[in-house]
């Protein structure tokens, strides 16, 4: 089976790692090919560069950088010239390189908000990059989807790892950061794989959308098949940290659906793509209600799940922080709680 290749994104090109340099170029693809420029957050971040917009349905992106380092396990460096092809799952792209055993850098990041590339070379050693529909600024309809701020509707999902702060304590730095890593690849990698995206990480914490920017029926059914992953996922790495480390650790899960502005929210040099809004705060007070090993969601999100609510408990009605009145509470999976829901009259 080969790869599901959707469309050509853009074309990447060196250009002299000065900003300098970097609008020379950019003026002669304005004044001589009557080309403008995306003014979206320079590809990488913060390093001098633009992207040109060639028509409705790609760019040319100009990289200002002398390279990075390349992957000892790939040789291969993102930001050498390359074409980018957009895939309709980027986690299906992964495990078809997996299995055709194909050599590949992973980046997050680097082609748009909540984007994740995967980098290859092809034998003639030209770089391929491949990159998950909807996630980055190189078409017409994906700006528009992405500039600005917009109120829409779609499912909110909030991670929280448990006893972090005692972890912290215990361990350095050094025996930290690859528990992160492991904690937050498992979140991101199951988040692409239901389709999915990852708009804040800090902590110990994780935000996700799905049916976002683009609203889909089934975001809350896949946001809740994510949590129950995630889940037990984490519990087999929490088995091994006990084993390894002594460490007592968990997962909590906060979702809510509903309507919410989705924009760039931040300083003009740095800014976020991200979710605000009261459904937003709902999942967040949600997940710190959760207890270690269960997800709590709303009843806007259980009404979406139909046949799907099987292992799943009504909880009495809480009242969150900054809300005055109680809101529908359902727990998964059951067994972490009695049955509390209230008797029939």
């Amino acid at each position: 089976m080969s790869l599901k290749i959707v469309e050509l994104h853009h074309h990447a090109v060196r250009v002299p790692p000065t900003r300098s340099a970097a609008a020379e170029t950019r003026r002669f693809y304005a004044d001589v090919l009557g080309l403008g420029a995306d003014d979206g957050p320079a590809t990488p971040p913060g390093q001098p560069g633009h992207q040109i917009n060639a028509g409705p349905a790609a760019q040319i992106h100009l990289i200002g950088v002398p390279g990075m380092t390349a992957d000892a396990g790939s040789g291969i460096d993102p930001t050498a010239p390359h074409v980018a092809l957009a895939v309709a799952s980027i986690a299906e792209a992964r495990a078809e390189l997996d299995r055709l055993g194909v050599r590949y850098r992973t980046m997050p990041g680097m082609s748009g908000p909540q984007s994740q590339q995967l980098f290859l070379a092809d034998p003639a050693g030209n770089l391929i990059e491949l990159h998950q529909l909807g996630t980055c600024r190189c078409t017409a309809r994906s700006r528009n989807a992405l500039a600005g701020h917009a109120r829409v509707s779609g499912t909110v999902l909030f991670a929280d790892m448990r006893g972090f702060t005692t972890i912290a304590e215990q361990l350095s730095p050094d025996d930290v950061v690859p528990l992160l890593n492991e904690y937050f690849s498992m979140l991101s990698a199951i988040t692409t794989e239901y389709g999915g995206t990852v708009f804040h990480i800090a902590g110990d914490g994780l935000m996700a959308g799905f049916g976002v920017p683009r609203a889909e029926p089934d975001a809350s059914i896949r946001a809740v098949a994510a949590a129950r992953r995630m889940i037990s996922a984490f519990s087999c790495i929490a088995s091994d940290w006990k084993t390894r480390l002594g460490l007592d650790t968990g997962i909590g899960i906060g979702i809510n659906a509903g309507e919410f502005i989705i924009g760039n929210v931040g300083a003009p040099e740095r800014p976020s793509y991200t979710l605000i809004g009261d459904t937003v705060n709902v999942a967040a007070r949600l997940v710190q209600r959760a207890r270690a090993g269960e997800a709590l969601f709303s009843r806007s999100v259980w009404q979406s799940l139909e046949s799907g609510a099987a292992g799943i408990v009504e909880l009495p009605p809480m009242v969150l922080r900054g809300r005055l009145r109680p809101v529908e509470i359902y727990c998964m999976p059951s067994g972490t709680r009695l049955d509390l829901r209230p008797a029939a009259a």
